[in-house]
């Protein structure tokens, strides 16, 4: 794992390289949602499977994993988010890759492809959407949950989302919960419910790749692919049964949705 200086404000990002060295495979980005880190692409079999063919490259967002975690809200904009992936590639002398975003990152993806669409070679969001908006994290985690982080830390959060859910996260979530510093994630959580989103005119002018993945039964996320589709109509989006927001990486039918997306771009 190493780490690296954003050149925006100086901010650590972790990230790391898997594959078998050659630099003149194909790269695919693999970018995690909010409170997690890079850590799940591992536990969840994204990484085994895909560094077969591809130079697989995971990074730690800011404020997540073992990148810097700044206490200041404004350090969360998504411009500094896109530098994030940016400053990865960049040192890497990668030019343009195939990004995966789930959640947060499908969200980063989204912004990157607007303000920087030479670099990507496709995009594929896993309950992804081009806006974040108010409230989204009570409706994905469980009402007063920011609240929740500030006054009573991360043990507390998770054994909250455990009791809303009804059942008990899985290891490789728990662990990866617990690891992020609550002052941090209450800063990051704040900041993005402002984020205004990518404007509609931008989104409508993308011409890159695109693929929206989500679960049935994650609702809000399935909206967020019907809009963007009656922007984007050639956009493909792939439905997972039963799925919800948290389980729509570890869907059996998303690997494979997302293997025959990256060989069909050739």
């Amino acid at each position: 794992m190493e780490l690296l200086e954003n050149p925006l404000d100086g901010t650590r990002i972790s990230y790391r390289v898997f594959g078998d060295g050659a630099t003149d495979a194909p790269a695919v980005v693999l970018v995690h949602g909010t409170a997690l880190s890079q850590a799940i692409w591992r536990g969840f079999g994204w990484v085994r499977e895909l560094q077969q063919q591809y130079r697989v490259i995971t990074l730690d967002l800011r404020g997540h994993g073992r990148s810097d975690k700044p206490y200041d809200e404004d350090a969360y904009d998504q411009a500094l988010f896109v530098a994030d992936v940016l400053t990865v590639l960049d040192t890497l002398e990668v030019r343009s890759a195939h990004y995966i975003g789930y959640s947060l990152g499908g969200r980063v993806g989204f912004e990157l492809a607007a303000s920087h669409p030479g670099r990507l070679a496709s995009l594929v969001t896993l309950g992804g959407s081009p806006r974040t908006g108010q409230g989204v994290f009570d409706r994905t985690f469980f009402p007063g949950c920011i609240d929740t982080i500030v006054a009573r830390g991360m043990q507390a959060f998770v054994d909250r989302w455990a009791e809303h859910l009804g059942h008990p996260l899985d290891n490789s979530t728990q662990a990866a919960l617990l690891a992020n510093d609550g002052k941090a994630l209450a800063a990051y959580m704040r900041k993005t419910e402002e984020d205004p989103g990518v404007p509609v005119h931008a989104l409508s002018t993308l011409t890159l790749p695109l693929l929206m993945i989500a679960g049935t039964e994650d609702h809000s996320r399935v909206r967020a692919a019907a809009r963007v589709q009656s922007l984007l109509p050639r956009m493909p989006v792939r439905l997972l049964d039963g799925a919800t927001h948290g389980r729509t990486p570890r869907h059996p039918d998303a690997l494979p949705a997302v293997r025959q997306w990256l060989a069909d771009q050739g």
